[in-house]
């Protein structure tokens, strides 16, 4: 048999770094919206603000790489702006 590896397992490896990388900017976005979530509900409008501009930079950058699509980037981003003004509102 030929001593050189085939490409299927450099290709498994390739996908098994992605999978993990696109697995920690998915976490860090679910955090920044959890985070932003809890302040609104806080009724923080300071630290609110300051996390949901936290959170959309961190889901145009998922959106950009393609970890997530971008549609799905901008109605959370939409429905999260949508609660940051009705705290706004209310206050």
């Amino acid at each position: 048999m030929a001593g050189k590896k085939s490409s299927a397992e450099k290709r498994h490896r390739q996908s098994e770094e992605r999978r993990i990388r696109n697995k920690a900017v998915k976490s860090s976005v679910r955090t920044s919206v959890r985070k932003f979530t809890a302040l609104t509900k806080k009724k923080d409008l300071g630290e609110a603000e300051i996390a949901l501009k936290e959170m959309i930079k961190k889901l145009d950058t998922a959106a950009g790489k393609g970890v997530i699509k971008k549609n799905t980037a901008a109605r959370k981003k939409s429905r999260m702006q949508r609660l940051f003004n009705t705290l706004r509102a209310a206050q």
